[in-house]
């Protein structure tokens, strides 16, 4: 008789999107698996972010997983209680039952798994199954190579490719009154709407008034790409969104118009929304945090020795999603595979030369930038 085959996929689902369906569907069918258990975490050990209640995360994998035959949607470690460690979860799950035991992780995680707790215990009790993502810039067979050297296994890499969407643009977009029906289940994005989970802020508010809805979702998805680097570059993720959120808000404003703003000398038009933001920011929001003004300040023309936040802001701005223009899908594989430093140093030239192509005038700060960066 054959063994069964069992896979565990975890994580926060907070919440749950179309691509976790659609990793855990194929994965059923890559796998020839007799069951998929889903299971939320309780706390994850490796966030800070506090996930939403328990109750509202395990309504929502119900709907999104309403249709899906195997699947079980699994509430042992918010039971559990604590922190949720793998180890752990995989060590019960293999005691209970009499299976070819799976754990399925984001490519995204491979790194990550060796800071993990007790990975090598983890893999005594399981076949760790990864998925790609379009864009991750993850090199599978360097991480298998290391697998193999450091644990002595392999990992399986499922032949599905997930698409680029996350938790954390759901909840971007929610908190921006933007669409999500087309990221999540509709009756998931129904049940966020109707339990008001992943509202925004006085940020997101004032933002919301200011901005038109084509400029909500480029906002929105800075925000997004930002944070995706925010815990790699060792930065505040709220500060981070802070800043993200209100890069743009003076977009569409008339400085003339904002009392007592009084616009430096030389500043061209393409620069005045960064420097009346920060202004806005400052004054009207009262957000006395010097890094988060200067990265709204700076997220244009750049300058000599900026901060690792303002660095962040003026790349995940030139290089979210929804840009399009020639060169960019190169300056995305740098903020994916490069550091954060080297990808900056790329996006300001790359400014500079669309500048000097178009015969635009240069801001002297931005030319400053580019002379102060490119001697390092």
């Amino acid at each position: 008789m054959c063994m069964k085959k069992i896979a565990i996929f975890g994580g926060t689902f907070n919440p749950v999107h179309k691509e976790h369906v659609n990793v855990s569907v194929n994965a059923v069918k890559e796998l020839n698996l007799d069951k998929l258990i889903i299971m939320p975490t309780n706390i994850p050990p490796h966030k800070s972010d506090i996930p939403a209640p328990s109750k509202d995360r395990l309504k929502m994998l119900e709907l999104a997983f309403k249709d899906c035959e195997k699947v079980e949607i699994s509430d042992y470690e918010i039971k559990k209680q604590g922190k949720s460690f793998t180890y752990q979860t995989v060590e019960h799950f293999s005691c209970i039952c009499d299976c070819q035991l799976y754990f399925i992780v984001g490519g995204d995680m491979l790194k990550d798994f060796r800071t993990w707790k007790n990975p090598a215990q983890i893999l005594s009790n399981c076949t760790l199954v990864a998925f790609n993502r379009e864009n991750s810039g993850v090199d599978f067979a360097s991480e298998q190579e290391y697998f193999k050297k450091t644990f002595g296994k392999e990992f399986i890499k499922l032949n599905y490719v997930g698409k680029d969407c996350s938790s954390t643009e759901i909840r971007t977009y929610n908190s921006f009154g933007l669409d999500i029906k087309d990221k999540t289940d509709e009756r998931v994005a129904e049940y966020i709407k109707k339990e008001n989970l992943y509202s925004g802020d006085n940020y997101t508010e004032f933002v919301k008034k200011t901005l038109p809805e084509k400029r909500l979702i480029h906002t929105a998805n800075v925000v997004t790409c930002a944070l995706q680097k925010a815990k790699e570059n060792n930065l505040d993720k709220e500060k981070v969104r802070i800043s993200a959120t209100l890069h743009d808000v003076a977009k569409y404003m008339d400085y003339k118009q904002v009392k007592d703003f009084v616009l430096p000398e030389g500043v061209p038009q393409p620069v005045i929304h960064a420097f009346l933001g920060a202004y806005i920011a400052e004054k009207i929001l009262k957000i006395q945090d010097q890094e988060i003004i200067d990265a709204i300040r700076y997220h244009t023309s750049g300058k000599e020795n900026m901060s690792q936040l303002a660095k962040l802001i003026f790349v995940a701005d030139m290089v979210e999603k929804g840009r399009v223009y020639d060169g960019v899908e190169k300056l995305r594989q740098y903020y994916q595979k490069a550091s954060l430093d080297e990808c900056f140093k790329q996006c300001l030239k790359e400014e500079v030369i669309h500048l000097i192509n178009k015969g635009q005038y240069i801001y002297s700060q931005t030319l400053q930038a580019f002379d102060y960066y490119n001697k390092k």
